[in-house]
């Protein structure tokens, strides 16, 4: 019998504040991160009954140790969830949040499920990256791939040398709107917000609560990003400054078909309208969310003039702007990233398409003219997703 496809919501998200890698959480496993995002999350929303949520997936880059045993499962176990609620692991890399609110939201629309969780954890002091993988050697010997495909350093610059209108001063500049965007809306409270206050433990401090984003440099000078080494080649452009770190975190979200959150009295904060994920060459796998993108305005009926704002990851300031760049849009356009990006606030891999998604639904409430924005981001060996949301504010007063 076939079925019409159901809306489906963005009703919360919530994230931990980001550490770096082996520091402010150095004494917390991966798993204890994710249970705090959960719990914290479902605090704030009370009208979600924990029995009636149908799923629970969760994403690691990583899946071993602390990030392994089918995290999706094991956290919404130790989160204490009716043990009736199930849950799964999603492994897209550094998608894996945002693949995880994909498979949910499938679910809902094909009226499978009407409410659940999707998020994402790394933590890359426990689990660096590349930790316990083995590339069949067919990548190299078939010539399948070049070896750079294989360290995403490499690939950034890679992606310089294939757009070299796209300079290290560009991205150098760019990172440091990311801080100084990042460092306002500190300022303004626009972050803290939605971070979930959580437990860290130290030899030195002992026990204490973080409750911001450790990684942001909000003293950075363009100056001092010029300074910084090339680790990736001699006399490159791909620099810590210009990219986003290691990092430690996680993120949780609730989806919802409309129907069941207007029934239960929950906030809406997005509309999802289409999704997309698309291939390209590994070597410069930071190109992903052009394609992406492209396929999803498809998919929609939509162009890109139609999008009043976006949400790209910045794994790698120069894979932002070659997004910017083929859509024609300006380096330092304020509809991109308005709350600072990855840069800033880092990048702890399978976590971050739901910190896209919530910092977008925060500024669709400060923009009801606007009617369609975008989280897109890269994927490792040469991917990239995009989803397409819609703002349930939106007053028709503008069209983007």
């Amino acid at each position: 019998m076939s079925q019409s496809k159901r809306s489906v919501v963005l009703v919360d998200a919530v994230r931990t504040p980001f550490g770096k890698a082996g520091s402010l959480y150095a004494g917390t496993r991966a798993d204890d991160l994710m249970v705090r995002a959960l719990r914290g999350l479902l605090e704030r929303n009370p009208r979600v009954d924990p029995s009636a949520i149908d799923d629970v997936a969760i994403a690691a880059a990583t899946q071993s140790g602390d990030q392994g045993m089918n995290i999706g499962r094991s956290v919404a176990l130790l989160a204490g969830l009716p043990k009736s609620v199930p849950g799964y692991s999603i492994d897209r890399w550094c998608a894996g949040a945002l693949t995880a609110m994909t498979t949910i939201a499938g679910a809902i629309a094909m009226g499978a499920y009407d409410i659940g969780i999707a998020g994402g954890v790394e933590h890359m002091g426990n689990h660096p990256m590349g930790e316990g993988i083995d590339p069949n050697p067919r990548y190299l010997a078939e010539k399948i791939v070049e070896q750079d495909a294989l360290a995403m350093g490499n690939t950034a610059e890679r992606l310089h040398d294939r757009f070299p209108a796209i300079t290290k001063e560009r991205s150098d500049k760019y990172a440091l709107r990311s801080q100084e965007k990042t460092a306002q809306a500190y300022a303004d409270g626009k972050i803290q917000r939605d971070l979930i206050p959580t437990a860290t433990r130290t030899p030195e401090l002992g026990w204490t609560v973080a409750t911001v984003d450790e990684p942001p440099r909000p003293g950075t000078t363009l100056e001092g990003l010029a300074a910084l080494k090339t680790p990736f080649r001699p006399a490159g452009r791909v620099t810590a400054g210009n990219a986003a770190g290691l990092n430690d975190g996680a993120t949780a979200s609730i989806l919802a078909s409309e129907e069941s959150a207007i029934a239960l009295g929950l906030t809406v904060k997005a509309r999802m309208v289409t999704f997309a994920f698309a291939g390209v060459e590994p070597e410069v796998m930071g190109y992903g969310p052009v394609p992406a993108t492209e396929k999803a305005l498809h998919k929609a009926g939509l162009s890109i003039a139609d999008i009043g704002l976006f949400e790209i990851n910045e794994a790698f300031a120069v894979q932002v702007l070659a997004f910017l760049d083929h859509f024609g849009i300006a380096d330092d356009d304020t509809r991109v990233n308005p709350f600072g990006g990855a840069i800033a606030v880092g990048h702890p891999l399978a976590s971050s398409g739901v910190r896209l998604a919530l910092n977008l639904a925060r500024s669709f409430e400060e923009h009801p003219s606007v009617r369609y924005g975008i989280t897109t981001m890269c994927i490792g060996l040469g991917m990239g997703g995009t989803i397409i949301w819609e703002n349930p504010h939106f007053n028709g007063k503008g069209g983007k």
